[in-house]
C-alpha cells in the first residue's frame, strides 16, 4: 500500500476538503468510507526538527608544549593531508641536539652490548688468565705462611751464624790477649791505643754474631705472623672471586653484566623516545585529511597546552547534527530511518538524508533534546560547515 508523508498532505487536504464541501448537499444518509479517510490512513507521519551542518569528522586541535609560534604554514580555507604540518614553535635547534644526544647514547649503549657478547671468549679467556695468577699468588702466600711456623732460619744458616759466634769469640780472646800485652803502658802509647781498638771492634762483631743466631733459632714475631695471615686470607678471596666469575662465564657473558648493558639500551631507547617526542610536540599536525576551517593564532604568538589553535575538520563528508529533538520525537525515530532534509541558505534544495545514529543521552541545556545525526545521500555544491538543515523524519509504524 502506498504511504505518504505528512509534507505531501497539505496541499492534497485542502483540495480534497474544497471538493467535499461542494458535493456536501448530495451526500447520501447512508454511511459511506469517504477518499478522505482513505488517504489519510495511509500518510505517513513525520517528526520535523532543526539541524546543523558538520563534518563527519572534525576537531579542534592544540598544542603540548608552551612556546612562540615560530612557523605557520597555512592559511584558512587550505586543504592538507593527516600528518602534515600545520605550525611550529620555536626552540627546534635545542630539542634537535638533544635528540641526537639521546641517539648517540643508544649507540653506545647497543655497540657496549654486542661487544659483551662478541667478547666472550676473549673475557672468559681473561678470566683463566686471572684465576691462574690468583693462585700462584695463593699458594705464595701459603708458603710465606708455613714459614712462620718455624724458627727464623733454616739449619744450614743457622749453622753458618753458629761458625760466626765460635770465629767472633776467638777474636776476642785474641784481641784481649794482645791488649794484655799493653795493658800497662801509659794512656797515649800508640801500641795501647791500637790494642784497644781492636779489642772493642772483636766484641762488636761478637755482640752481632750472637744476636743474629739468637733472632735466626728464634720464632717470628706476633705483627709478621698477622700480616701474613692477612695476605693468606685476600689470596684465598682472590681465588674465591675469580672461580666465581669464570664459573659465569661457562656458558656465556657474565649475567649480571648483560643485565647491566640491557638495563642501559632500555634507558637510552626512553630517552631517545622521550626526545623525539618533545620534538615533535613542537609541531602541530594535521590527524587527518581535511580543511583548515579557521585559525585563531598568528606568528610570534605565545601559546599554552590546551588552547585551541585550528578548527580542522573533513569537509568532504558533511552530515545533519539535530539540534531540537524532544524526547517525545526522539522514541519514534530509529537508525535507519529516512528524512528529507532541506537548507536555509539553499531553498532550492532537497536531499534524501538517514539517521544513522541516535544519542543515548540527552544534551545539557533548556528541555530534554537528544541529538540525532543524519548521513545525507549527496553533498550540495554550496553547503558549508554550520549552515541550518530542517529534518523531516519519517515515522515508522
Amino acid at each position: 500500500m502506498k504511504r505518504y508523508k505528512m509534507k505531501d498532505v497539505v496541499l492534497l487536504v485542502l483540495i480534497t476538503a474544497a471538493l467535499l464541501t461542494g458535493c456536501a448537499g448530495k451526500a447520501s444518509k447512508e454511511e459511506t468510507t469517504t477518499p478522505e479517510a482513505d488517504f489519510l490512513a495511509n500518510v505517513l507521519p513525520i517528526v520535523s526538527v532543526t539541524g546543523v551542518v558538520v563534518p563527519e569528522q572534525w576537531a579542534t586541535l592544540s598544542i603540548a608544549n608552551n612556546g612562540v609560534i615560530e612557523d605557520l604554514f597555512v592559511d584558512e580555507g587550505d586543504v592538507v593531508q593527516a600528518g602534515e604540518v600545520l605550525l611550529r614553535l620555536d626552540g627546534q635547534e635545542r630539542l634537535q641536539a638533544a635528540r641526537d644526544g639521546a641517539e648517540l647514547e643508544l649507540l653506545s649503549a647497543q655497540r657496549a652490548l654486542d661487544d659483551l657478547m662478541e667478547n666472550w671468549p676473549l673475557i672468559k679467556a681473561q678470566a683463566e688468565l686471572e684465576l691462574a695468577q690468583a693462585q700462584i699468588a695463593l699458594e705464595d702466600a701459603q708458603d710465606d705462611r708455613k714459614d712462620l711456623d718455624y724458627q727464623r732460619a733454616g739449619q744450614n744458616t743457622v749453622d753458618e751464624l753458629r761458625a760466626n759466634v765460635i770465629l767472633a769469640k776467638d777474636a776476642v780472646d785474641t784481641a784481649e790477649e794482645n791488649f794484655g800485652w799493653v795493658e800497662d803502658s801509659s794512656e797515649d802509647d800508640p801500641n795501647r791505643a791500637y790494642a784497644l781498638t781492636q779489642l772493642a771492634q772483636a766484641r762488636r762483631a761478637y755482640d752481632r754474631a750472637v744476636a743474629n743466631l739468637n733472632y735466626a733459632l728464634g720464632l717470628p714475631d706476633p705483627e709478621d705472623v698477622s700480616e701474613s695471615d692477612a695476605l693468606l686470607a685476600l689470596a684465598e678471596a682472590r681465588v674465591a672471586d675469580a672461580q666465581l666469575e669464570l664459573s659465569r662465564l661457562q656458558e656465556g657473558p657474565n649475567p649480571l653484566d648483560i643485565e647491566q648493558a640491557q638495563t642501559r639500551l632500555a634507558n637510552a631507547k626512553s630517552q631517545l623516545a622521550a626526545a623525539e617526542k618533545s620534538l615533535a610536540d613542537l609541531s602541530l599536525r594535521a590527524p587527518f585529511d581535511g580543511t583548515v576551517s579557521r585559525l585563531n593564532v598568528r606568528l610570534n604568538e605565545w601559546v599554552v597546552p590546551g588552547q585551541p589553535l585550528v578548527l580542522f575538520g573533513d569537509l568532504s563528508h558533511l552530515q545533519v547534527e539535530t539540534t531540537d529533538l524532544s524526547e517525545i520525537d526522539v522514541a519514534q525515530i530509529q537508525p535507519g530511518s529516512i528524512a528529507d532534509v532541506t537548507f536555509d541558505a539553499l531553498p532550492d534544495v532537497m536531499v534524501d538524508g538517514t539517521v544513522i545514529r541516535i544519542s543515548p543521552k540527552a544534551d545539557e541545556g533548556a528541555g530534554v533534546n537528544y541529538t540525532v545525526i543524519l548521513e545525507l545521500s549527496e553533498i550540495p555544491d554550496a553547503l558549508r560547515w554550520g549552515m541550518t538543515a530542517f529534518v523531516d523524519i519519517s515515522v515508522e509504524d
